[in-house]
């Protein structure tokens, strides 16, 4: 039987991008892959992400947290995921400000309201090599792409602790992300996949996005994509950098900060329930 067997959890969601959080603190445990899936296809429970609170590594931190995919890959970044954590470790804290920390480093997560959280999502990788892309040459504001839909055989590419492409497009709805979004997610192009966002310029602080996510498919909200859209529609001048992003799920805020470089993401979350993981689901 699972060790995580009877572990409470916290079932989430930020503008709909389901959450699953499970705080392991104070245990050795560790998810595997294999219980990552079960736990998905198991009866209210499919998610998104699912992030995994352990001990603190760095002081100053409440957790070091491992986030998961529902196919059992791990990544780097979450940003809905990240402002439920925040939640989640905030319940009874007066304290307006705590920093957890992933793979991709410390993060710092604000209360801004009860449901309402801003997350430093940290500074944009931007190098080819740093996405990573196997054209370790390309200029990755505009980098054509070797694809059979010529509207999709351009992109820009960021890395927000997990690689991102976003194709700029006229109609977010036009071009069946439901069917190319895995083709572009394992394009020799992106070594390690790619999260794929198709994104369309409202106005100079709006932008509309639909994402499909590496590891996960079509999701209702992104939002590490959506912080990769802003910096890459800056860069092309096309935005300033505070925008609102729109996903199905609802409405993202992002500030690429000038200051420091670093990008701020504020939204909502949900709790829909708490409950324990039954035996039967490993």
């Amino acid at each position: 039987m699972s060790a995580l067997a009877g572990r409470p959890f916290f079932k989430m969601n930020g503008l709909g991008n389901e959450i699953i959080v499970l705080d392991l603190r104070g245990t050795a445990l560790v998810v595997t892959p294999e219980e990552a899936r079960a736990i998905h296809r198991a009866p209210r429970l499919a998610y998104d992400q699912l992030m995994v609170l352990h001990d603190p590594v760095s002081p100053g931190t409440e957790a070091f947290v491992r986030i998961l995919n529902n196919d059992g890959s791990e990544s780097g970044a979450c940003g809905n995921g990240t402002r439920c954590v925040a939640w989640v470790l905030m319940q009874n804290d007066p304290r307006a400000v705590i920093f957890v920390e992933t793979i991709r480093g410390k993060l710092e997560c604000r209360r801004e309201g009860v449901w309402d959280f801003t997350v430093d999502m940290g500074a944009p990788l931007l190098e080819a090599s740093q996405i990573p892309l196997s054209d370790t040459q390309a200029d990755t504001r505009k980098v054509t792409l070797d694809f059979d839909m010529p509207a999709l055989a351009q992109f820009s590419a960021v890395n927000m602790g997990n690689p991102h492409a976003i194709f700029f497009v006229d109609d977010v709805q036009a071009h069946a992300l439901d069917v190319n979004g895995v083709r572009l997610e394992h394009h020799p192009m992106f070594p390690e996949r790619a999260n794929i966002s198709l994104a369309n310029v409202m106005s100079r602080d709006h932008v509309m996005l639909k994402v499909w996510e590496r590891g996960v498919g079509l999701t209702q909200a992104c939002g590490s994509a959506a912080c990769a859209t802003a910096v890459a529609a800056a860069r092309l001048g096309l935005t300033e950098r505070k925008v609102r992003i729109t996903l199905p799920g609802g409405d993202l805020f992002i500030d690429w900060r000038q200051v420091d470089n670093h990008v701020l993401m504020r939204g909502p979350v949900e709790l829909e329930f708490q409950d324990h993981f039954a035996a039967s689901i490993f």
